[in-house]
């Protein structure tokens, strides 16, 4: 609209213009034009990105689940980087201690959301998945009376990892402790610090995007067959 403002005022100018005649009706139309086309275009929107839709079908009704419930913690991100929803991605060969951002790529939640929401489907293929610290009749309820043991993550790293300018992986870094709830307090019963690393098909964001999905499935499934160990 601005353009075209410009445009039937420069035409008219240049008619008024005795002098310059059809060359300055001329000149000034194509100066307007050039001035038009370097105007900036509208930003891009960011790309929004999610693990998938998970389990296409539902699990099979059961009266009890084969195993005990758990209860599971928020997942912590020392140092707040983690919390927003930026992807990011590391450069191994320039400067591997700085972690840098897509500027047109988005997750559609924190990345603990995410990988919070992911666990809790995979555990909940089963055994009854509740949450910390939120209604503990109900909790106790679903264990026979006993509050059931928590499950609490602290992620460290989840990027876009470059270790060349054309190969790159999905990197996650987490911990896992569980704890039981006692009446001194909670008491810790194992930890484990996981690292998984996939191959990214593409060195882009939305290659990174699949590694790293790939990478938290690979980790949940640790976890699971984890827990399954302790006694």
């Amino acid at each position: 609209m601005t353009c075209l403002f410009a445009m039937n005022t420069g035409a008219t100018y240049a008619r008024k213009s005795r002098a310059g005649g059809r060359f300055g009706l001329m000149l000034s139309l194509a100066l307007l034009l050039g001035a038009c086309s370097a105007l900036p275009d509208k930003p891009l929107r960011a790309a929004l990105y999610d693990f998938g839709p998970g389990a296409m079908v539902s699990m099979p009704a059961t009266r009890q689940a084969p195993l005990a419930p758990i209860a599971l913690a928020e997942i912590t991100t020392p140092g707040g980087v983690l919390d927003n929803q930026t992807v990011l991605y590391r450069l191994a060969y320039d400067d591997a201690q700085q972690l840098r951002p897509y500027a047109q790529a988005r997750w559609s939640m924190p990345p603990a959301q995410l990988i919070r929401q992911r666990l809790r489907d995979t555990l909940g293929r089963t055994r009854a998945v509740l949450n910390a610290g939120e209604g503990p009749a109900l909790n106790r309820s679903a264990n026979q009376g006993v509050l059931p043991r928590v499950l609490q993550l602290e992620l460290d790293e989840f990027s876009h990892f470059f270790e060349s300018p054309a190969t790159s992986v999905g990197l996650i870094r987490l911990r896992a402790t569980l704890v039981e709830a006692t009446p001194s307090g909670e008491k810790l019963l194992a930890q484990r610090s996981i690292t998984v690393v996939r191959p990214a098909p593409s060195t882009d964001a939305p290659g990174g995007v699949r590694a790293l999905t790939a990478a938290t499935d690979a980790a949940i499934e640790e976890i699971a067959t984890w827990l399954q160990q302790i006694p």
